[in-house]
């Protein structure tokens, strides 16, 4: 039997007699771990996930069973191979394989870090970067998440989807405000995607973090938006000048050399997607 599951399906899949619900539980541990959270209890962890505390325990000892967490003391956090459940995808995906020489010319160029990340859900999830310096106070590297609203990767993410999904991604999204300057409001964001569609790129200046200012490209495959790439940089004053002056022609040269090596390895458009 085909593994398909329609948008209506996937509201009534927990219902199902196919969902493995202690998989579900398991997952739900590894992803209570995160850079502001390495390490957690047993009580922290059922918080976080909102399981019983014995279901959370089940979940710990089979994960360590397997090698996914151990412990030290009582609290418990993951173990490298957890990396094995990433490297999968990556393997997979040639995309950050046949985008990164373009990306590490990008960089060499314009002198500032370059990014690349596909939409999952709400966030938007890091497969590629080639840094300069960090300029952010969160790290970011391979596997990190961010909102996909706030950022401008995620906005040419979003911009990318049709109009009935993207309705269907503003209404269930959690919104909320990050810097003084995020645009948080359903209809402000729709019209500014709306935007983006257009105009073919995002600009998006301090809404994620205060000192950040990034523009951002999509990846297309057979005409999908499969990907966003990104050049940020430190905010001053000219930043917004200097993104669409310099780093935005830049970045259509590199989006251009990604695109004609994805068409001539014949990759399907929607392989890259998490």
């Amino acid at each position: 039997m085909p593994l398909s599951i329609t948008a209506q399906a996937a509201e009534t899949v927990e219902d199902s007699p196919d969902y493995v619900q202690s998989l579900a539980r398991g997952l739900a541990v590894i992803r209570a771990f995160d850079a502001e959270h390495p390490s957690l209890s047993q009580a922290q962890l059922a918080e976080r996930t909102g399981l019983a505390r014995a279901v959370v325990r089940r979940s710990l000892i089979t994960l360590r069973h397997l090698g996914y967490v151990d412990t030290r003391g009582r609290d418990f956090f993951l173990t490298p191979r957890v990396l094995e459940l990433g490297f999968g995808y990556l393997s997979a995906s040639r995309l950050p394989e046949l985008a990164l020489p373009a990306m590490e010319g990008l960089v060499r160029e314009v002198k500032e870090s370059c990014s690349m990340s596909v939409l999952d859900g709400e966030h938007i999830v890091y497969v590629a970067r080639v840094p300069v310096s960090r300029i952010m106070t969160v790290a970011l590297g391979v596997g990190a998440r961010l909102p996909a609203y706030a950022a401008s990767m995620g906005r040419v993410l979003l911009a990318g989807l049709g109009d009935t999904a993207l309705d269907t991604w503003l209404a269930k999204a959690r919104l909320a405000p990050i810097t003084a300057h995020t645009l948080h409001t359903r209809q402000a964001l729709r019209i500014e995607l709306l935007k983006v569609r257009r105009q073919g790129y995002a600009l998006v200046s301090r809404e994620l973090e205060p000192g950040l200012c990034a523009v951002a490209v999509p990846i297309r495959v057979r005409g999908e938006v499969v990907a966003g790439l990104n050049v940020s940089l430190q905010y001053r004053a000219d930043a917004k000048a200097l993104a669409m002056s310099t780093l935005l022609p830049a970045l259509h040269e590199a989006q251009a050399q990604i695109e004609r090596t994805l068409a001539q390895v014949g990759m399907p458009a929607g392989y890259a997607r998490a």
